[in-house]
């Protein structure tokens, strides 16, 4: 039960805080928290301590709870990200994340193929195999967990070990795309293909090849899903 109520609080005061409905720099008091969302102190007190350290809020003495600016947010932390997933900036989110996978995959694909020992290649050729026949089969939820399986197992098998930590971003974006109705109902076999071609480079060790192929499915990646940022403005302000 406190593990659901601390969820239930947490959620809906990321949300709230992200979306901007508890703007930067209003502040909550403890107390009004645990009478608004009928739980208790210590429920407050541990999703209080969780939010402030994604730097969503600090606790100013005297004052209450402040909540702080986006500049302050862990913004690859995958909390945060499903949060602003769920609201309204979701496509602005979706196209700083997009951009981040495009720069980030590729290069992580092309170490892989340097550095990858050989179970990790032939898992990931496995791990296509089966994503390419759920995918013809219409199977989107069990192809959803292969294919994050797959870029999480990538992005480890390059060796950096920064590389690796920001799978759960990656994952995030994925579980986002599918809840968003981002994905065709059948995933296209080039796409399909290419997951093939960049564990297959990955495997023979072929680091120009494994680079390409997956750039080619980031780009097919932005094509398909452009359409939900197309006309948002940028969420970052290069000034401030």
């Amino acid at each position: 039960m406190m593990s659901s109520l601390h969820d239930r609080v947490l959620d809906d005061l990321g949300l709230r805080i992200v979306s901007g409905e508890l703007a930067a720099g209003s502040t909550m008091l403890a107390e009004a928290l645990a009478e608004r969302y009928d739980v208790s102190r210590s429920v407050v007190r541990e999703v209080l301590r969780v939010l402030e350290s994604l730097g969503l809020v600090r606790s100013v003495r005297r004052v209450g709870i402040r909540v702080r600016s986006v500049g302050s947010w862990n913004l690859i932390d995958p909390l945060v990200i499903r949060w602003r997933l769920a609201g309204a900036g979701r496509g602005a989110q979706f196209r700083s994340l997009t951009e981040l996978r495009s720069a980030l995959e590729p290069y992580a694909a092309e170490l892989a193929a340097q550095h990858a020992p050989d179970d990790l290649g032939s898992e990931l050729l496995s791990l296509a195999a089966r994503m390419r026949s759920l995918g013809r089969e219409g199977k989107l939820e069990e192809f959803l967990l292969l294919d994050t399986e797959f870029h999480a197992l990538v992005l480890r098998a390059s060796g950096n070990e920064m590389f690796a930590g920001l799978s759960g971003v990656v994952a995030e974006v994925l579980s986002g795309r599918t809840e968003q109705g981002l994905m065709p109902e059948r995933p296209h076999d080039e796409a399909l293909q290419l997951h093939v071609d960049v564990a297959d480079a990955i495997h023979g060790g072929r680091p120009d090849a494994a680079r390409s192929a997956m750039e080619k499915i980031m780009h097919r990646t932005m094509n398909e899903v452009e359409s939900i940022w197309r006309g948002q403005p940028r969420a970052f302000d290069a000034r401030s």
